[in-house]
């Protein structure tokens, strides 16, 4: 390790638990540096981003920022509206959809995620890579090199500067390698790269001024113009010690002139290591999850560490590449935006159970703080009071076109209101309830009521879609309930009953109760769950969206013989129809779905099946079958992370789930997975638990009471003991589930009584 990172380190392994960390043999090793950017190692704090790797014989590092965007409007919704669209779907003409919705889209170049610049290094005088490693538990990329240097470096956890360092330079060395600011070609570069990456134009077509680069003895500084008056600047500066080494950071920053605080050689940690790496320490000791297979369980690993790089409270929320914007020369794969017709959702599906709510906040504070666009666009486009939000949508909540039935659909606010739902119910925190979870579920139920309307007895959606069914054409169109639409209404309306009630607005809860049975049943057949009335899935399809019930909104339970055969029946078309059309996050979502189903033994081979065929050396999600098509006929390599958090939360519903008012342990665990545990994995009710599963057979549960309520629980023991409480306190009700009456910060172990 770097003597100039790391000196304080082992007084820090002193003072903190370990036990938490990730296991060295899991951490991400090479004997040589990735050639191309998206097999790349991951740097990242959740504003700054950086990828290392090596182009045309030269060590390089992809610098970029969350919140570098060309906002300039392509689509203009004064040409249309959605009743214009349903107008244009009963006459059965849909090119003006198709001219004023998505060609803006596709045609116009922005608005758009940038990218910043690079840095390079000669690396000729060092010889070969010898070893290539990230430490997962650090957050530290250090690259040695046969002459014996060796190269570090790292994004600060809490502040938005990067560092490197080289060391023990061969003393026949001509000169150390110095940085060299590479900027990418914003004005007139017009082709994009052609390298299967679903890569846009090239950066050219924004048509931005030239940048100014300034060098000075040991500092060089980038000065970029965007669009509107906006601009970026990038700052790299170093210092070389009395021996002979360097050490640097870098910055980039935002409509402002990017500055650098002074490196003190004197000091121990110029870099403030110690705070960076407590940070990683604090992240990683908020839960554990140990599983035998080597696969997944170095892929959780991975997912839960760009978790950590791609999150925080005060930056924007996941994009489709987050911190990691394409280094290319081309605009990034789906212009890098915020998807939530799937993307940014699935992003945030593990932060709840794996005990990291302080992760989930970048989607509800970005959510939360465009809240006021998203209603204006409720207003203009849908013509109706409430909040909606765009399906495809910029940093500062405005909506980009596309295929208007996602990129504009009609239940996206209700997608998006499940993650302030669960941040409330994973946490119990009630100044969040009052202050965004219901203020925004309220507003997105009112809006579905304005927009729905009432046919014999019942409510309907005007228009109804299913993602990315029929894809953009007309018939993507229903004038029925989707299963989608229709589980998603069904979550809002009971959802907004629910946090009514919690406020005390019982009269308002009855209301939204009151809709709630208005809608229809969700629509099933032999097939089990359809995709609208008269449609089963007759195609193999990379969306799971036909399914929401089972998961994530969890409308269906497999522990209800009606729902199971519903379920049972869903999983049979499924695998009837095969995966020759699924993209890797179809894998991750599978993974869920099978395990809400109890069929452990599937839902572990499609966490398999992402891991070993969808994803980058590096773990990136590449959306295509990168063995060839072996699993899915999609053999492209876009880069995007939703796959990869879906994989995270695919390993958490094995273990723990959250269902109905109540929680399950060890739910769907593989029958050879002898021995399992987890620790401080979060449930609904915000009950923090820990259990063990050893040789075969579930030895302990604990469970601690963060704010105090009634835990129900189904657990995996035949007989139990319990610790903590008098097992009179402990009532088993009907349905076998365990009821018992905890206090805040009460702790109590369950513990197989092996009769």
């Amino acid at each position: 390790m770097s003597r100039i990172f790391l000196t304080a380190v082992i007084v820090l392994m002193a003072t903190m638990g370990l036990f938490a960390q990730p296991d060295k043999k899991y951490n991400l090793k090479f004997d040589h540096l990735a050639t191309r950017w998206d097999e790349a190692m991951p740097l990242g704090n959740g504003m700054l981003g950086a990828l290392v790797w090596q182009k045309q014989g030269k060590l390089r590092l992809s610098l970029d920022r969350a919140d570098l965007w060309d906002e300039r409007k392509a689509l203009d919704l004064s040409t249309f509206n959605f009743k214009d669209v349903e107008r244009w779907v009963r006459a059965n003409n849909y090119d003006s959809a198709h001219k004023l919705g998505d060609a803006p889209y596709d045609e116009i170049p922005y608005p758009t995620k940038l990218p910043a610049a690079a840095m390079e290094f000669s690396i000729e005088q060092l010889g070969n890579v010898v070893s290539n490693e990230l430490d997962l538990a650090t957050a530290l990329n250090t690259v040695k090199f046969a002459s014996g240097t060796i190269f570090n470096c790292y994004i600060h956890a809490t502040n938005n500067i990067g560092y490197f360092s080289f060391e023990n330079m061969p003393k026949n060395a001509p000169a150390i390698p110095l940085p060299e600011l590479i900027v990418h070609n914003y004005n007139n570069n017009k082709d994009g790269e052609k390298d299967n990456s679903h890569a846009g134009g090239g950066l050219g077509t924004l048509g931005y001024a030239k940048g100014t680069v300034t060098k000075g003895i040991q500092t060089i500084s980038y000065h970029q113009p965007t669009a509107q008056g906006a601009y970026f600047e990038v700052k790299i500066q170093w210092k070389k010690f009395p021996n002979g080494n360097l050490i640097g950071c870098w910055t980039v920053e935002k409509n402002k002139t990017a500055n650098l605080p002074v490196l003190n050689l004197k000091s121990n940690e110029p870099t403030g290591w110690p705070t960076h790496k407590k940070w990683w320490q604090n992240f990683w000791v908020k839960s554990t999850v140990s599983v035998p297979d080597s696969i997944i369980q170095k892929q959780y690993l991975m997912e839960m560490y760009k978790l950590g790089a791609a999150s925080r409270p005060n930056a924007p929320a996941i994009t489709l590449q987050a911190v990691w914007t394409a280094d290319n020369g081309s605009l990034p794969p789906w212009k890098g935006d915020f998807h939530n017709d799937l993307n940014t959702q699935l992003s945030y599906w593990p932060v709840y159970t794996s005990n990291h709510l302080t992760e989930g906040e970048s989607y509800i504070n970005w959510l939360w703080n465009n809240k006021t666009v998203s209603e204006k666009y409720t207003q203009q486009y849908f013509g109706v009071k409430g909040l909606n939000v765009p399906g495809v949508v910029t940093l500062n909540g405005h909506p980009m076109g596309g295929w208007i039935q996602y990129a504009m659909g009609p239940t996206v606010s209700a997608w998006c209101a499940q993650h302030l739902y669960w941040q409330w119910k994973y946490s119990m925190d009630n100044q969040f309830l009052k202050q965004k979870a219901y203020p925004f579920i309220h507003d997105a139920a009112v809006y579905l009521e304005n927009i729905t309307r009432i046919k014999d007895g019942k409510r309907y959606l005007p228009l109804s879609a299913s993602p990315e069914f029929n894809d953009n054409n007309i018939n993507a169109w229903f004038l029925d309930w989707t299963n989608f639409d229709l589980s998603l209404s069904k979550f809002l309306f009971a959802a907004a009953a629910e946090v009514a009630r919690a406020n005390n607005k019982i009269e308002e809860a009855k209301h939204w109760e009151a809709l709630l049975t208005q809608l229809p049943e969700l629509n099933t057949n032999e097939t089990g769950l359809t995709v609208a009335p008269g449609l089963a899935q007759h195609a193999s399809h990379r969306h799971m969206s036909p399914y929401m019930a089972i998961y994530p909104l969890g409308l269906l339970d497999a522990n209800k013989p009606a729902d199971w055969e519903i379920i049972q029946n869903t999983f049979k078309q499924l695998e009837k129809l095969g995966t020759r059309a699924w993209c890797g996050y179809s894998f991750s979502w599978m993974a869920s779905l099978y395990a809400r189903g109890y069929e452990a033994e599937k839902a572990a081979e499609q966490l398999r099946i992402f891991s070993t065929n969808f994803c980058s050396p590096n773990s990136f999600h590449l959306n295509g079958d990168q063995k060839g098509g072996q699993y899915s006929s999609m053999t492209y390599r876009p880069f995007t992370l939703e796959g990869n958090f879906a994989f995270a939360q695919g390993v958490h519903e094995l273990l723990l789930q959250s269902r109905n008012g109540y929680i399950e342990i060890f739910p769907a665990v593989p029958a050879d997975w002898k021995n399992v545990s987890f620790k401080n994995l979060r449930s609904e009710g915000a009950f923090i638990i820990s259990a063990k599963k050893e040789n075969g057979i579930p030895s302990e549960i604990k469970i601690t009471a963060e704010k105090g309520g009634i835990l129900k629980m189904k657990h995996p023991f035949k007989t139990w003991i319990v610790e903590g409480i008098p097992s009179t306190q402990v009532k088993k009700e009907e349905s076998g589930i365990l009821s018992v009456n905890m206090k805040k910060g009460q702790t109590i172990v369950f513990k197989n009584g092996y009769e």
